[in-house]
């Protein structure tokens, strides 16, 4: 997911996140997904996207089909999950490449907490521009922030991906990682290829060995 004026903007979060965090009222912890509640083995707060404003200012309906698991690739000790979802939010992450001119996925994992941004029957703007990464799957985002227990987040990240795996009828054959989709540039249709995402769990930039470990532990869950 990393780019420059994402961790810029980061850094910018992390310097006043004081002040960002204290804004609004408190989300509640509520398992929430639309059109019925999402029963979750493991808690997630509710920090939605205001509807019909900024990355929800123009989302297309979906019923998922895959779940798309991505690394933040951002390491500032004020990059969690809580501070993804407000930036979220606040439309803080906006992208001139995309249709809809946000950077929008679903939920976002620390080693502590779950925060869910988009209804899990919205499309969000995490994998491929317009492709079918965007239009039919479920995006994670793992945090990597300093301090943050990497094992701790992987088995949060998986038990989640079980949970929405059997909710929405997914097969782990369609849980696949950032690097699965090819990326074809909204703004100029240029082919930027695979990205190298989740970093941490690819091997020479494809799925391997590390990234079957990760399946298994999710399928330990299921």
């Amino acid at each position: 997911m990393k780019n420059t004026p994402l961790a810029l903007i980061l850094a910018t979060v992390t310097a006043g996140a004081g002040l960002l965090l204290s804004c609004g009222s408190s989300p509640t912890a509520t398992p929430f997904s639309t059109p019925k509640v999402f029963r979750s083995s493991v808690k997630i707060t509710e920090a939605l996207i205001p509807e019909g404003r900024y990355g929800r200012a123009k989302n297309g309906r979906m019923s998922p089909r895959y779940i798309t698991i991505h690394s933040t690739q951002n390491y500032g000790g004020g990059a969690d999950a809580r501070t993804h979802a407000r930036l979220l939010q606040r439309g803080g992450l906006t992208s001139k490449n995309n249709s809809l001119g946000y950077l929008t996925w679903h939920f976002s994992v620390d080693d502590h907490s779950i925060y869910q941004s988009l209804p899990t029957n919205e499309q969000g703007q995490h994998a491929d521009y317009d492709g079918t990464g965007n239009r039919k799957s479920i995006g994670i985002e793992m945090c990597e922030n300093r301090g943050n227990s990497r094992s701790a987040t992987l088995d949060r990240t998986a038990r989640l991906t079980a949970d929405l795996m059997r909710h929405h009828n997914i097969p782990i054959s369609n849980v696949v990682p950032h690097q699965h989709w090819e990326r074809i540039r909204y703004s100029d249709g240029r082919n930027l290829g695979h990205k190298n995402c989740p970093n941490f769990l690819m091997t020479n930039g494809k799925p391997g060995a590390k990234w079957q470990a990760f399946l298994n532990q999710i399928k330990s869950h299921l």
